[in-house]
């Protein structure tokens, strides 16, 4: 089981302390789902909606590119 997992409200990585998805849990959810694009996306999104309702004084672009934009 990954360490870099999130920790809420905060969404930062149980793993490395840094903001969730961190490079380590990126790579992981990668290979993860190598061949489930479109679910990957799912599961990153609902996780965007849950830290945009965590993080309401966030910015909801930068939010976007952090959750999704990597992909």
């Amino acid at each position: 089981m990954s360490m870099h997992v999130p920790t809420r409200p905060s969404w930062v990585c149980a793993g490395c302390g840094h903001a969730w998805p961190c490079l380590d849990s990126r790579r992981q959810l990668t290979i993860e789902y190598a061949d489930a694009r479109v679910s990957l996306s799912v599961y990153l999104a609902t996780n965007l909606i849950e830290a945009m309702t965590d993080l309401p004084t966030g910015h909801g672009g930068d939010l976007y590119w952090r959750f999704l934009g990597w992909l």
